[in-house]
């Protein structure tokens, strides 16, 4: 995925697009555990993940108990498999690095809630989401 130059939208074989998404995932029972090194962790897991799929993270931050993703994707990334990757990832290194931490919110193998909110954002409120995700 390449960008136009001196332009907002990415270039590949023979599309040119902006395909931006807005994702939150939300920790199990809300816990409170996404902090210092398991933060740290599922953030690196997001990027990683992300870069893998040759999407492009735009902005990624949040609280203890969620974290928000900006990110954009070429037309051919499968939303919900990118999804089920970052929270697979994220919630197996976090217990395998840091029993202790994960072990004080969780005592059987959760992590994050089954569920997830991903939403497409256009052009226009492309600044109103990363303003709201750096602010977090």
């Amino acid at each position: 995925m390449r960008k136009v130059k001196n332009g907002s939208y990415y270039i590949n074989g023979h599309s040119c697009f902006l395909l931006s998404f807005h994702l939150v995932l939300v920790t199990k029972y809300r816990k409170p555990v996404l902090s210092g090194d398991v933060k740290d962790t599922v953030y690196g897991v997001v990027k990683d993940v992300l870069h893998e799929r040759g999407c492009a993270l735009q902005a990624i931050n949040g609280e203890a108990n969620h974290v928000h993703v900006f990110f954009d994707a070429p037309p051919d990334v499968n939303l919900l498999d990118t999804v089920r990757v970052i929270k697979t990832k994220s919630a197996r290194f976090s217990r395998s690095r840091y029993p202790a931490k994960v072990a004080q919110y969780y005592w059987k193998p959760y992590f994050w809630s089954d569920s997830y909110f991903i939403a497409s954002v256009g052009d226009n409120t492309r600044d109103t989401v990363e303003q709201y995700i750096q602010n977090q």
